[in-house]
């Protein structure tokens, strides 16, 4: 799949790749790949079935790594620093457990190599629940979804999908699409039998946040054995959004050492 994307920094740098997590896209990391741009060359996919990517009813772990290996390879890229967040944390881990070869190094955000029993079931159902022919503003998207989505930064971050198109909004995101591929995104693929990836890993979790638990490092240790893990205090899941100079410098730190 031809993956759109973004471009940040010269080609002369070493090459960082960005991805981003369930209903979000490369724009969405445009301030933290600016910050640096200076030192890295940043490229930032949308994953398949967001921003501006290919649409395809399959959506999981091994096709979505599949899509960044032929992007590296597609790009003459030899090894890449690899940086996931949340679902890209997944797909940058799945990567480098079974593509070794194209990850130099590899910092996973706010996510574990498990599955998790949250469902996306209520959201998808509220965004789809949304009269997109009565909707004559964003503003007045937002007012709808807020009963249902009650965090306005969320509501706000999901309605970027939300576009307008000769008068008339209608999602950039196929949310039958995302119905089917809910379950798969929550879990993580078979790895009982998978070799470990030994080359330097960083975890990132939020402070406040309950996306990486104390139970989950049995599970790091064994696929990533040796990672470093660091907590960013008085952050929740968006971390790099709340605090992106402490999350860049924790990134710089990493990559630099």
């Amino acid at each position: 799949m031809q993956l759109a994307f973004e471009e940040f920094g010269s080609a002369d740098n070493p090459p960082l790749l960005i991805l981003h997590g369930f209903f979000a896209s490369a724009r969405n990391w445009r301030q933290i790949a600016r910050m640096l741009a200076g030192q890295y060359h940043v490229l930032a996919p949308d994953l398949r079935n967001h921003g501006a990517s290919p649409h395809d009813t399959v959506m999981d772990y091994p096709a979505m790594a599949a899509d960044i290996d032929a992007f590296i390879q597609q790009r003459h890229l030899r090894q890449v620093n690899l940086l996931g967040h949340s679902m890209g944390g997944k797909v940058a881990m799945w990567l480098a457990l079974n593509k070794p070869e194209r990850v130099e190094s590899l910092i996973v955000v706010d996510i574990a190599p498990v599955s998790y029993r949250h469902s996306f079931d209520n959201l998808i159902a509220a965004l789809r629940g949304l009269p997109l022919h009565e909707i004559g503003n964003r503003r007045q998207a937002e007012q709808l979804l807020a009963n249902a989505i009650p965090d306005l930064s969320f509501r706000q971050f999901l309605l970027q999908n939300l576009v307008l198109n000769d008068g008339h909004y209608h999602w950039r995101i196929d949310l039958d699409i995302f119905q089917q591929a809910a379950p798969a995104i929550i879990g993580f693929p078979e790895q009982q039998h998978i070799q470990p990836f030994e080359k330097k890993t960083l975890f990132i979790a939020g402070g406040n946040s309950r996306y990486l638990r104390s139970e989950d490092q049995q599970v790091i240790d064994r696929l990533f054995p040796g990672a470093q893990v660091i907590r960013l205090p008085d952050t929740g899941h968006w971390l790099h959004a709340e605090k992106p100079e402490l999350f860049v410098a924790t990134v710089k730190k990493f990559l630099s050492g």
